[in-house]
């Protein structure tokens, strides 16, 4: 299998998150990628590769352009007006708010935001914007022709909305990879997300659509960040009615509950007939993540992505969430070497 890489992702490099009421160093930090990208290299997945160069165009297909052009002047807009520190909101709009007005960068902070975790730093936009070449190219592997392709993403994606960042997350390289597929001639795509927080940036985007089907293992949003979405009742709006699949599941959940979940939305997938899937793959249900509550074992990402090659699907991996525990990059070849063994 081979893994596109971009050391672009050090461009994003934070000081501050906020966290339990602290401002504390931020857990999605540049060593995350280069932990996996170590694991990769020591199993042998395969070749590592640079990205190509795509065309904005690409991620215009479904983010704002407004919110693009924030992302790409925030930072200089926020030391233009002559802050210290990183930009991090602390102000949102009503929900009953009337047409967005101000140009102040506290005010569009806060209208872009979906949440206070997230700072933009110096690079933020550079490495996100990489991030997605990233995404693409790995999605051109697979639309040429091989079977499986890794898209080792920095920072992740899946929360992230149309005009919305947070979670992590600038640009949704899960809802830009599916999009790709559907221009390039696929009919419908499933997009599977398996990270711990539930994907509601990619849930948002297709939620009202039927050639995208949005499945997503996670958390529940009674207890778990995003908390406002990934509910089991969430299953699309007009033409998505039916393609949207939620599995929430509850603390201390361990892997055999959370395999019987797999089960089912497998078989939906095998059901809808996609010519193309997607894996948001996070880690963090491991149980020794730090902002997580499964209980998974290193040998269980194994054998799931064992059960993922039973799809018989073309298939993109990108990675998602997963933090700097030891195990990260173990767990993350794990799943892709399993799949490949599968």
């Amino acid at each position: 299998m081979h893994t596109v890489y971009s050391a672009e992702h050090r461009l994003r490099d934070p000081r501050t998150e906020l966290h339990g009421g602290e401002l504390v160093a931020p857990f999605e930090c540049p060593a995350r990628a280069e932990m996996v990208l170590e694991h990769v290299k020591q199993c042998a997945l395969g070749p590592v590769l640079s990205p190509q160069t795509h065309s904005l165009d690409q991620i215009l297909r479904i983010h704002d352009q407004r919110y693009i052009q924030f992302l790409q002047t925030c930072w200089n807009d926020w030391q233009a007006a002559g802050y210290a520190g990183e930009a991090i909101p602390y102000i949102w709009p009503l929900q009953d708010a009337g047409e967005f007005r101000s140009e102040d960068i506290q005010a569009r902070l806060g209208y872009f935001a979906l949440a206070s975790d997230t700072a933009v730093s110096d690079g933020t936009w550079q490495a996100a914007l990489a991030s997605a070449q990233v995404a693409l190219t790995a999605q051109n592997l697979v639309a040429s022709g091989q079977e499986s392709a890794f898209a080792l993403c920095r920072p992740p994606g899946h929360h992230a909305t149309t005009d919305r960042f947070g979670g992590y997350c600038f640009v949704n390289n899960a809802a830009i990879v599916a999009q790709a597929f559907l221009d390039q001639g696929a009919s419908r795509v499933a997009i599977l997300d398996v990270d711990f927080h539930h994907g509601n940036g990619t849930q948002s985007i297709f939620y009202g659509r039927s050639d995208v089907m949005v499945l997503s293992l996670h958390g529940d949003p009674r207890v778990a960040f995003p908390y406002f979405t990934g509910y089991a009742d969430e299953t699309g709006s007009g033409d998505g009615e039916g393609f949207t699949a939620n599995y929430p599941l509850p603390r201390n959940t361990e892997f055999d509950q959370w395999d019987d979940a797999l089960t089912t939305a497998l078989r939906r997938i095998a059901a809808y007939a996609p010519d193309a899937l997607v894996i948001s793959l996070g880690v963090d249900t491991f149980i020794n993540d730090p902002i997580s509550f499964f209980r998974l074992q290193s040998e269980h990402f194994t054998r799931y992505g064992a059960r993922l090659a039973t799809a018989k699907l073309p298939t993109v991996f990108l990675m998602e969430g997963g933090y700097a525990t030891e195990e990260l990059g173990l767990n993350t070849t794990n799943v892709l070497r399993g799949f490949e063994g599968g």
